[in-house]
C-alpha cells in the first residue's frame, strides 16, 4: 500500500472508481436489457416469466406492496432479495415484443416462487393483474450506487471521529487501546478468546480473521455479547441479506433482543419475529394506526368538490399516524439491544440521528470498502470479522479492478495494522487431511484441527480427498464403469471435454457431470442406504458455472436412483456454498482442454471456499492435464496423491502462498464476476 499518498487522495480515487464501476455496470446491464432474450434472463436467474399478480395490500409499513407468482417449475437459483429493485414487463402473443411497465418496484423478500415486492402508490395493479404474459426482471441498482458514493464523500470531507477512522485507516498510526486483564470464556478456545479480548481492547478497531470451520460466528456473536456489557445498543452489518440473517439468528438463540431491518433471506415464522416490520405490526398501537392509515387512504379517495374541511382533515389525521410512529419506533429501538442490517441498509432514514459505540461488520472481505463507509458515519470504533482468502467482493470494471477497486476495508488494515488482527487458528469442520492443504497454501500452516474432528471420516480406512481424473481415458473414477446405466441422454457422453453454452452463459461438461453422479452413487452404495437415512448423511455437489449446476440438477432427477435421497443431496456454485459445510462435498471442475485453460478457476479464493466445505469426504472430479497447469492445482494434486501413498506430500519449497497468484488471477476474476463467462451470483 502507498501511504505517500493522503487518506483524502485514496478515498477520492476510490470514488473515481467505483463512479467507473458504475458506468461498467449500468451499461452492461443496458446492452443485457436490450440483447439478452428473456429465456436467457430466465436461465440466468434474473427474470421470473410468466408470473401472475395474486394479490395487492398495504403493508405494515404503509406501503403498497403486490405478491407475484412464478408458473413455472423450475431449478434455477433466482438472484431476487430484499431490497433489489425490479421492473415489470409484458410479452405479445408471438414473443415478439417486450412492453415494460413505468414504474420501479422493489424485492421485500422471495421465498420459493413466491416473491413480494412494493409498488408506488400510482401503480396501476389492474393493468399488471390483467397483462398478458407477465414477467418481472431485477433492474439496475442506482440506490446502492448512490449510497456508496455518498459515504465517500462523507467520509472524505469528515471531521470528528469519522475523520479520525479514515486516517488511521490510510497510515501507520497505531490504534488506541484499553488496558485491563484479559478475560477467560470457557466456551472459546484459545484464539477465540484472545479475539473477544482484543475487540474489547480496541478503542478504534480489531478485525476477527476466520479461515473456514474455525468458528468465526460463534466468536463475534461472544464479543458483541459482551461489548452489550458495557454499551446499551450496537450496530452489526453484513454485505448480504444472507449473511445478516445468520448472524441475527445466532444472537436471538443467546437471547439477545435484536431488530432486524430489512427482510430475511430465508421467510420462516422464526427468522420474521425479529425483523422491524413484523415487530412494528405487533405493537399494541399498531390496530389504532392502521385504523388511522385507512381513513387516510378513503378521505383521498372520496374526496368531495367544495369541501373546505377536507384539508384540516387530512392534516389532523397525518398528525396522528405521525404522533403513533414516532411512539412505536420509539419503543422498538428502545428494547433493541441489537441494530442488524446490510451495509446499505444502514442508510435507512429510520436510524436518521441515531449513534452507536460499535459497528460490527460480519463477511467484511466480500463488501467493496465503499459500502462500508456507510453505517460508519453513526459509530465510534469497527470491528471487522470474515476471511480475505475466501470469496472476495463482486467488481466487473476491467479497469477498475486492476487499478484496486476489489481491494476490501479489510485487506487494507490487515496489511497496515496487523496488531489489530487476530487469527483464529483451530478449525472444528474438516478431518485434518482435508484442512491441511488450505491450511498450508492461504493461512502459512498456522490452521490446525480440534482433536474431535481431526480423524473424523464416514468409511473405516476410507481417504478423506480423492481427485477423479477425467483426463485418464482408463479412468473410471470412484464410480467403477464408464457407462452410466441410467443415462437420460439418447446417447452414452463419453467425451469429456468441456462445451460453451450460450453467450455469458458459461461452460458446461455434461460426461463429467455423469461421472459425478456416477461417484455419489458408488460412495453412496458403499457407505448402505439405511445408515444414509438413518444418521442423515449430507451431501454437498459443487461446480463453478452455472450451466453445470443446472445440468446437474436436471440429472440428478432423473435418477431413479437418488429419490429416496435428494433431501439429502443439494447442489449448487461455490457462492451459493459459502458459510455451509457437508459431510461429503463432491467438486465438478467442468474445465477440460488441450490448451490448459481454467478461465476463473484461477481465482484461488473461490476455491479455497470450495475445498473447505467438506467435514469427511472430498472428491474432486476434473482434467489432470488441464488443472495442473496452474501451480495451485499441481500442488493440490500431489497433495491428494500423497495421501493415498502414490507421491509425497507437498514439501516446505514448493508451498506458494495466495498472494504469489494474484496478478495472473486478475482476468479470471473478472470472469467469475461475470465479464467474461459467468458462474451464479453469489
Amino acid at each position: 500500500m502507498d501511504l505517500q499518498v493522503s487518506p483524502i487522495q485514496a478515498l477520492q480515487q476510490q470514488r473515481l472508481l467505483l463512479q467507473l464501476e458504475y458506468n461498467s455496470e449500468k451499461e452492461a446491464f443496458r446492452q443485457q436489457t436490450e440483447q439478452v432474450g428473456i429465456e436467457r434472463k430466465v436461465k440466468r436467474g434474473d427474470a421470473w416469466w410468466p408470473v401472475k399478480v395474486s394479490k395487492s395490500y398495504y403493508n405494515s409499513l404503509n406501503q403498497l406492496a403486490i405478491e407475484v407468482v412464478r408458473n413455472t417449475d423450475t431449478d434455477i437459483e433466482h438472484c431476487f432479495e430484499f431490497g433489489r429493485p425490479v421492473q415489470f414487463f409484458s410479452v405479445n402473443t408471438d414473443h415478439s415484443k417486450i412492453s415494460y411497465f413505468r414504474f420501479t418496484a422493489t424485492v421485500s423478500y422471495a421465498d420459493g416462487d413466491r416473491m413480494v415486492v412494493t409498488v408506488p402508490d400510482n401503480a396501476n395493479i389492474l393493468d399488471l393483474q390483467n397483462a398478458q404474459n407477465l414477467g418481472v426482471q431485477l433492474s439496475f441498482d442506482e440506490t446502492s450506487y448512490r449510497l456508496m458514493m455518498e459515504a465517500l464523500d462523507r467520509a472524505i470531507k469528515g471531521k470528528g471521529r469519522l475523520g479520525y477512522l479514515r486516517d488511521l485507516f490510510y497510515s501507520r498510526q497505531k490504534p488506541e487501546t484499553f488496558v485491563f486483564p484479559s478475560m477467560h470464556f470457557p466456551y472459546l478456545n484459545r484464539t477465540q478468546e484472545e479475539a473477544v479480548n482484543k475487540v474489547l481492547r480496541a478503542k478504534d478497531v480489531a478485525i476477527v480473521h476466520g479461515p473456514p470451520g474455525t468458528g468465526k460466528t460463534t466468536t463475534l456473536v461472544e464479543a458483541i455479547r459482551e461489548t452489550l456489557m458495557r454499551e446499551n445498543q450496537v450496530l452489526v452489518c453484513a454485505q448480504s441479506n444472507m449473511a445478516v440473517d445468520w448472524i441475527s439468528e445466532k444472537l436471538v438463540d443467546r437471547g439477545i433482543n435484536v431488530l432486524r431491518l430489512g427482510n430475511p433471506t430465508r421467510v420462516n415464522d422464526k427468522m420474521l419475529s425479529f425483523t422491524y416490520e413484523r415487530r412494528f405490526e405487533a405493537h399494541p398501537d399498531y390496530p389504532q394506526l392502521w385504523a388511522i392509515r385507512k381513513a387516510l387512504r378513503d378521505l383521498r379517495a372520496h374526496r368531495k368538490r367544495g369541501d373546505e374541511k377536507y384539508h384540516q382533515k387530512l392534516e389532523s389525521l397525518r398528525s396522528r399516524a405521525t404522533e403513533l410512529e414516532i411512539r412505536i419506533n420509539s419503543d422498538l429501538f428502545g428494547e433493541a439491544r441489537v441494530i442488524a442490517s446490510t451495509l446499505v441498509g444502514s442508510a435507512n432514514r429510520l436510524l436518521d440521528g441515531q449513534k452507536f459505540g460499535t459497528l460490527f461488520i460480519d463477511e467484511a472481505a466480500q463488501a467493496l470498502e465503499a459500502a462500508c463507509w456507510i453505517p460508519m458515519r453513526r459509530v465510534s470504533r469497527v470491528i471487522l470479522a470474515g476471511d480475505h482468502c475466501q470469496l472476495p467482493p463482486t467488481v466487473k470494471s476491467i479497469a477498475a479492478l486492476k487499478a484496486g477497486l476489489g481491494k476490501t476495508l479489510m485487506e487494507r488494515i490487515v496489511e497496515v495494522h496487523p496488531e489489530a488482527v487476530t487469527l483464529l487458528k483451530i478449525q472444528y469442520r474438516m478431518n485434518d487431511d482435508i484442512m491441511r492443504f488450505s491450511s498450508n497454501y492461504f493461512y502459512g500452516g498456522q490452521v490446525e484441527s480440534a482433536p474431535e474432528v481431526k480423524y473424523r471420516s464416514i468409511l473405516d480406512l476410507d481417504i478423506p480427498i480423492e481427485w477423479v481424473n477425467t483426463g485418464d481415458s482408463g479412468n473410471t473414477g470412484d464410480s467403477g464403469n464408464t457407462g452410466n446405466t441410467e443415462n437420460t441422454e439418447d446417447t452414452e457422453i463419453t467425451d469429456f471435454h468441456e462445451q460453451f453454452v450460450g453467450e455469458s452463459f458459461g461452460r458446461i461438461n455434461k460426461a463429467e457431470a455423469e461421472l459425478t453422479l456416477d461417484t455419489v452413487q458408488h460412495y453412496f452404495e458403499r457407505i448402505g442406504k439405511q445408515r444414509l437415512l438413518d444418521e442423515r448423511i449430507d451431501v454437498g455437489i459443487i461446480s463453478p458455472y452455472r450451466a453445470q449446476v443446472q445440468y446437474l440438477r436436471r440429472l440428478l432427477m432423473k435418477r431413479e436412483y437418488f429419490k429416496p435421497f435428494r433431501r439429502l443431496i443439494s447442489i449448487n456454485t461455490v457462492d451459493g456454498f459459502q458459510g455451509q459445510e457437508r459431510d461429503v462435498i463432491v467438486i465438478s471442475m467442468v474445465r477440460s482442454n488441450d490448451e490448459g485453460q481454467i478461465g476463473f478457476l484461477r481465482d484461488l479464493r473461490r476455491m479455497n471456499v470450495a475445498i473447505t466445505r467438506a467435514r469427511m469426504k472430498l472428491i474432486i472430479i476434473g482434467n489432470q492435464k488441464t488443472m495442473t497447469r496452474h501451480t495451485f492445482y499441481r500442488q493440490l494434486w500431489r497433495y491428494i496423491k500423497g495421501l493415498s501413498g502414490e507421491e509425497e506430500l507437498l514439501s516446505g519449497e514448493e508451498k506458494e502462498g495466495y498472494a504469489d497468484n494474484t496478478d495472473e488471477s486478475t482476468y479470471d476474476t473478472l470472469e467469475s464476476n461475470g465479464l467474461v463467462e459467468e458462474p451464479i451470483g453469489g
